[in-house]
């Protein structure tokens, strides 16, 4: 079989040079933010007096910034934490919006539409404007002093919060995706749950990972709720655990070990965007075969 040729486009002056204020713009804020990390790496193995001296790694690489910013500055607690917030609520969202988003884009009954409207209306609702009825409403109940009660509060918020944004994203996907599969599949003799599970779900792939990553990383900078929510140095996830730290720089001048700890925190979104950015791109250019 003939190997398919790619086609090059012939270069284009006249349209380069058209692009050239944006290239040179990209330019620029890629540069800034490869200087702006590499600091804050370079710091991360450096010490306080010379990060202070402006001459970081001057007194050599200093790999113990990390161990001691994990075992001794609490990094290990907060970053379980938001670690399993971020899963745990990324898993329950999945499994609570994408059959929702199924039955709303494919089947018509009273109250669709106003369904659909309510969680769009939701998604313009700012939490600070509900935050004080749920902590009345929370702390009435008397659960914010119980560890394992304290964080199951955070996982439903995070959760409820979430839902009429994860909705309507995987809405688009099912409603882009063609009905032939689930009438093949009706004809087969498969209930429309079982075809939910075994065609539908499969095929929004690129959509339920890219909203996947989006809840995880909002997830786990989350600060607002996290903030009035957790009520002990136990339940903190990394947002409120290095405000903390940062304050406690204060007192302990150990910016070094702020620096490792803020390496620590940044790097598992870093990770999903490197390995996950094709899968992102996407599910927010694609959405299944259009029926």
């Amino acid at each position: 079989m003939a190997k398919k040729r790619g086609f090059m486009e012939p270069f284009n002056w006249k349209r380069e040079l058209r692009l050239f204020p944006g290239y040179l713009l990209l330019s620029v804020w890629i540069l800034f933010t490869i200087v702006l990390l590499g600091w804050v790496v370079a710091a991360s193995f450096s010490t306080t007096k010379a990060i202070f001296s402006g001459h970081v790694l001057s007194q050599g690489i200093h790999f113990e910034n990390y161990a001691k910013a994990w075992n001794n500055s609490n990094v290990s607690a907060i970053f379980f934490n938001s670690l399993m917030y971020s899963v745990i609520s990324c898993t329950l969202l999945v499994l609570i919006c994408a059959p929702a988003a199924y039955v709303l884009s494919r089947f018509r009954f009273a109250g669709n539409k106003m369904i659909q409207t309510s969680l769009v209306s939701a998604m313009g609702v700012p939490v600070v404007m509900i935050v004080l009825p749920l902590f009345s409403l929370i702390a009435g109940m008397n659960v914010l002093n119980n560890y394992i009660a304290n964080k199951a509060v955070l996982i439903f918020l995070y959760v409820g919060i979430n839902v009429p944004y994860t909705t309507i994203f995987l809405l688009t996907f099912f409603a882009n995706i063609s009905r032939a599969y689930e009438e093949a599949a009706a004809i087969d003799g498969c209930p429309p749950m079982r075809a939910f599970w075994l065609i539908m779900f499969p095929m929004a792939q690129s959509g339920i990972i890219t909203v996947t990553i989006f809840n995880f990383i909002n997830i786990w900078n989350e600060y607002f709720i996290s903030l009035i929510f957790a009520n002990s140095d136990r339940v903190r996830p990394v947002a409120v655990g290095l405000y903390s730290m940062i304050n406690s720089m204060k007192y302990t001048g150990d910016w070094s070990g702020m620096f490792a700890s803020v390496i620590i925190v940044f790097l598992p979104t870093f990770i999903l965007y490197i390995f996950l950015s094709e899968k992102i791109i996407a599910g927010i250019t694609g959405g299944g075969v259009k029926g």
